[in-house]
């Protein structure tokens, strides 16, 4: 009885460990090394996105894009790595065309 709960719990763990298995790339390959391209409909280099900025409630800046599925958002740091609070804008609000990146209209 002993062998059959620990086979059960064996078996239990394996898939529950599978559950943290990482297949994007497939089975194995995990994710792709270059984090810099959008691996979407819209295939591209994240540079030729349309960046603007939000501000956010503690008026610091924060670059974001949006091709029409998915969004980005980065942190605008100084030299030193600290955030830039320039006063672009209001606090929650946004400037500059980012949603100008790609042809996919987004519905908002």
């Amino acid at each position: 009885m002993t062998k059959k709960i620990a086979t059960a719990a064996l078996v239990l763990s394996a898939f529950t460990l599978s559950a943290c298995a990482d297949y994007e790339a497939g089975p194995g390959r995990g994710y792709p090394p270059d984090k810099t391209v959008d691996r979407g409909i819209d295939e591209k280099h994240l540079s030729q996105l349309q960046w603007g900025v939000w501000v956010d409630p503690n008026g610091c800046d924060n670059w974001i894009a949006d091709d029409g599925v998915e969004g980005y958002m980065v942190r605008r740091m100084d030299k030193y790595g600290k955030p830039v609070c320039s006063g672009v804008a209001p606090p929650t609000y946004t400037a500059g065309d980012f949603k100008g990146g790609s042809d996919i209209r987004d519905p908002n």
